[in-house]
């Protein structure tokens, strides 16, 4: 057998303490989508930037790192990107049942306007080229690799005690237009980022009576689907 050439880029792969692997679930646990808790003091560079170093050490299929990040913090920019949100967010409303339209128009999604900064992650399906290892037979592959990034970043800012609100109620035209993103570039997520010193301890639609977190074990199947 010949030696592996590559064998010295291996690093020990064991356990973490006690301690750093309740932190990590932790941080899993108690992560929640914001909607209006943001404080409006701004965010250091440096903490924005460890937070999109910790996006960018997503996993990517064929390590394609497909995403890019758009710092949002004039106030008229986000104003308009509010406005765009309202607009849909009226269309959303009347799309659910009458009786379901109090609950879903009493729901605060302020964080635009509320949060110091907001994020827009992007797509590049061009990024790696034609051909992505791991793409080949499923093109949404640079997509999902994107959204692992967005979660990395959540959280780490968990951890940094930093909140974040996924906003994905718009048109996607509006913030082309607005933003100026390439037709080729797919709109992943408008993430608002600010600082929280409260937040809900179970999801905030669970709370309020929207959705019950649906139980893992009716999740988990057994070699097939549906077989428990």
């Amino acid at each position: 057998m010949q030696p592996d050439p590559f064998a010295h880029a291996l690093i020990s792969a064991g356990e973490f303490p006690a301690s750093d692997r309740a932190a990590v679930y932790r941080v899993i646990e108690t992560r929640r989508d914001v909607r209006d808790q943001f404080l409006p003091d701004p965010l250091p560079d440096d903490l924005v930037m460890r937070l999109l170093g910790a996006a960018h050490s997503a996993p990517s299929v064929g390590f394609m790192q497909p995403w890019n990040f758009i710092l949002v913090r004039d106030p008229e920019i986000r104003q308009a990107a509010w406005s765009a949100f309202s607009r849909a967010n009226d269309e959303a409303a009347e799309m659910f049942p009458e009786e379901r339209r109090d609950i879903y128009r009493s729901l605060k999604l302020e964080g635009i306007r509320k949060a110091p900064l907001s994020i827009c992650v992007t797509c590049d399906p061009d990024r790696a080229g034609p051909v992505v290892i791991g793409r080949t037979h499923n093109p949404r592959m640079d997509v999902y690799s994107t959204v692992c990034a967005v979660q990395n970043l959540w959280l780490a800012a968990r951890a940094e005690g930093v909140g974040v609100g996924w906003v994905s109620i718009f048109h996607e035209e509006d913030l082309r237009s607005l933003l100026g993103i390439p037709e080729r570039i797919r709109i992943v997520a408008w993430l608002c980022v600010g600082y929280v010193d409260q937040l809900y301890r179970e999801p905030e639609l669970a709370v309020k009576g929207w959705r019950e977190r649906l139980p893992l074990e009716d999740l988990v199947f057994t070699d097939r689907w549906g077989e428990c």
